[in-house]
């Protein structure tokens, strides 16, 4: 039963997640903003995350029958999409070894565990649908956190994957179609594998993969509605709290800059915390700036730390570096387009090059395109054209000014984890109040 304080609402809640790379962060960030606020917060997930979930504030639950990671390298990632180029291929892998084909053993994870300990809600993950399903069966108040922009097309947006730009024209909303329903039967392959899970725990099935989300009463983006496509209106349920940017565990070390370099424009280099196959573009990057009047600064995070990379007289390497103290003077971010480093750029007020490389990072590379904060690449670019694309941000004054706006904007929505609580409070007791007038 949900009790109160002083304060509000004291909430019995679990949480739900994967060890992803980059939805790490923002799930810590709202545990700790739940935890903060008093609420009671387990967080089940993949061991990898059990010591940040326990600092974080939360009781931690290792998955059992639904796959669970015991370290953060490469031989015991699930995606593994370095292994090939074709980004449809890696995604249909995601769907069946984490999304989707684990749905009825993540379920029942979950279902144990409310059953050991009741919560009043249950926080699920937009990708994992067996948290959406076993908020189904047990009848749990259910809202779905997604790390950045929402899987799933809002109105007026186009499809999420290729990176396409809002739609102009009737070719373009041809092209929009056209994706939308590619991408549909993308995600119904998998539709025999939910409805057996379905089945399982005695549910109807679904004729779509997607309608399995709609049971969560609420899809919270935490993303900023200022970095998003303009939407012609947001469905119910959908709510934007703005960005959950937390340090990696490993983020800590701290960057000084020589005072004989402090002249130069600096450019900070930074291509994911996990392995995406990036040594290539990342040496590219290095090459492309080498021969540049700036000093380069290149983080490399976790699953890169053993990487070696040439490193010309102009570039530092540092391979467990947090990004703040890097921007507060950097002119410039080269990046793949992971929602938390582009974030952290503009509210910083610092302009970005994007060599999307797979997953959410060609649309979000799309929405710094669409605002003029940045230019994006594709990752076969040369040398030379990333030596220009750099030199034409550092050179042109308007992308660092639309990139400033842009961080401000971000910032006036207010901060992302009070919004975030206040959303889950809001869920919780609306919830609670339907139930008694039902009754």
């Amino acid at each position: 039963m949900m009790g109160t304080t002083g304060a509000g609402p004291h909430l019995r809640i679990l949480a739900v997640s994967w060890e992803g790379g980059g939805n790490v962060p923002p799930t810590l960030a709202a545990v700790r903003a739940l935890a903060c606020r008093g609420h009671d917060v387990s967080l089940m997930a993949d061991d990898t995350m059990k010591t940040e979930a326990i600092e974080a504030g939360a009781r931690f639950l290792p998955w059992k029958r639904a796959p669970n990671r015991p370290d953060r390298s490469d031989a015991s990632c699930l995606l593994r999409d370095w292994e090939t180029a074709d980004a449809l291929a890696a995604f249909r892998k995601g769907c069946e070894r984490i999304f989707v084909g684990p749905a009825q053993a993540c379920a029942e994870d979950i279902l144990e565990a409310l059953a050991t300990e009741p919560a009043d809600m249950l926080l699920g993950s937009d990708l994992l649908f067996g948290s959406m399903l076993a908020g189904e069966i047990a009848k749990i108040p259910t809202a779905l956190l997604a790390s950045n922009i929402s899987i799933w097309p809002l109105p007026g947006h186009p499809p999420f994957g290729p990176g396409f730009l809002p739609a102009r024209s009737a070719a373009d909303k041809a092209r929009d179609a056209d994706a939308s329903a590619r991408a549909e039967q993308l995600w119904d392959s998998f539709l025999p594998c939910l409805n057996a899970a379905r089945a399982h725990f005695g549910l109807a099935p679904l004729a779509h993969v997607h309608q399995q989300c709609l049971s969560a009463g609420r899809h919270l983006l935490a993303t900023s509605a200022s970095f998003d496509f303009p939407s012609e209106r947001l469905p119910d349920q959908v709510r934007y709290v703005g960005p959950l940017l937390e340090l990696p565990s490993w983020a800590r070390q701290r960057w000084t800059s020589e005072p004989a370099r402090e002249r130069r424009p600096l450019v900070l280099v930074s291509f994911s915390t996990t392995n995406q196959g990036q040594a290539d573009v990342l040496q590219r990057v290095i090459s492309g700036l080498a021969g540049e009047p700036v000093e380069v600064v290149v983080t490399l995070g976790k699953a890169l730390e053993g990487l070696r990379l040439q490193s010309p007289a102009n570039v530092t390497i540092l391979p467990h570096a947090a990004h703040d103290d890097i921007l507060t003077r950097a002119r410039a971010v080269v990046s793949h387009g992971g929602h938390g480093t582009i974030m952290r750029s503009l509210h910083h007020g610092v302009p970005l090059v994007i060599l999307p490389m797979g997953r959410d990072q060609n649309d979000n590379a799309a929405r710094v395109d669409y605002h003029g904060a940045g230019l994006r690449l594709d990752p076969s670019a040369t040398p030379q054209m990333l030596g220009e694309t750099v030199r034409r941000i550092l050179c042109e004054p308007g992308f660092a000014e639309r990139a400033a706006a842009l961080g401000r904007a971000i910032a006036e929505e207010g901060p992302g984890p009070a919004r975030f609580v206040a959303e889950i409070e809001d869920f919780v007791l609306n919830s609670s109040r339907r139930t008694l007038s039902a009754a």
